[in-house]
């Protein structure tokens, strides 16, 4: 499976590729703001994952700072 995420500021555009690929058999989904966010988070995760744990009160106390 291949995914490809379109990103565009007019709406028209994006309007004509759904249709496009629709066309052409292709499935294709329109994302949530929080779909998105949860990509963004788990592209984030990946990268930042070492394996290594961490002191979690340390940790917490570095973010309420």
């Amino acid at each position: 499976m291949n995914t490809v995420i379109l990103h565009s500021k007019s709406k028209n555009d994006l309007e004509l590729l759904l249709e496009i690929a629709k066309k052409f058999g292709i499935k294709a989904k329109v994302l949530t703001e929080s779909e998105i966010e949860d990509v963004g988070l788990g592209n984030a995760i990946k990268e930042c994952k070492t394996g290594e744990f961490i002191d979690t009160e340390s940790y917490l106390k570095t973010l309420r700072k």
